[in-house]
């Protein structure tokens, strides 16, 4: 089963970059996204506006402010390897 990882809307290059390694990738437009996801990815510009934090969902939120596409799939692949 793939994880379900919650990416911010205006992190599109992330989402490809995730789905192009298999995740399921889905935008973050409600704090209910965020409930269904093993991860969400954050542009940290706003955060918690959306109301997305640890207690939103089980678990990890990634910060991908100053990271590259690449760098936050790593991030997100040493967190289920």
């Amino acid at each position: 089963m793939s994880k379900i990882i919650g990416v911010e809307q205006s992190l599109s290059n992330v989402e490809a970059a995730l789905q192009a390694k298999g995740y399921e990738v889905v935008q973050l437009k409600s704090e209910e996204d965020a409930s269904k996801c093993d991860c969400c990815v954050i542009t940290g510009q706003d955060e918690n506006v959306m109301g997305i934090s640890d207690t939103t969902i089980s678990g990890p939120v990634i910060n991908a402010h100053g990271l590259s596409a690449d760098e936050v799939c790593e991030r997100v692949e040493k967190m289920f390897h």
